[in-house]
């Protein structure tokens, strides 16, 4: 339901700006995601997070793995351990615990800060190539295709300006 709110949201600030001649020019549409994701610079940068947060998983599993074995092996000396060493021990395990589960936390803070700044690093250099290209075809508007409830196809920019930013940024900082 928001969703189509903010079509029409959209839809009438449209009318009321352009007016009658809103349906006199034609209005043109670029899929961002897809140009983000099939883009060799948004590709590449997608490959490398992917790879980042596998690489961090792969981590933080094989740590939660040894602290597994390192409880396991606790409950096995809770009979021979006094109370207070047990406790100690156990608090120490907590500890490893919390910190790993932090850390794990950081790290995806980390990558989901990375893949923004590599967003909105794609859109800084898409803006330009788009505003060139608008100037040079005379169009007059483009809006996301997430916005666009229907269109015809001939209105669909998004594989010209994949390949435009193709030849222009072959791939996205990520620090």
């Amino acid at each position: 339901m928001p969703k189509l709110k903010q079509f029409f949201l959209i839809f009438t600030i449209l009318i009321a700006f352009a007016g009658n001649n809103l349906f006199a020019n034609e209005v043109y549409f670029l899929d961002f995601s897809k140009v983000m994701n099939e883009s060799k610079a948004g590709k590449k940068a997608q490959d490398t997070l992917k790879k980042l947060l596998k690489d961090s998983n792969k981590k933080f599993n094989e740590t939660a793995k040894k602290l597994k074995e390192e409880e396991n092996k606790l409950i096995s000396q809770k009979n021979a351990l006094n109370k207070e060493d047990y406790r100690k021990k156990a608090d120490e395990l907590r500890n490893k615990v919390f910190n790993l589960n932090k850390e794990r936390q950081k790290s995806i803070q980390s990558i989901a800060k990375k893949r923004q700044n590599a967003k909105d690093e794609l859109f800084k250099k898409l803006n330009p190539i788009l505003g060139k290209y608008m100037e040079e075809n005379n169009i007059p508007l483009v809006i996301d295709k997430k916005h666009v409830l229907m269109g015809n196809k001939k209105f669909e920019l998004t594989s010209k300006i994949i390949e435009i930013l193709n030849n222009e940024l072959k791939s996205i900082n990520l620090n």
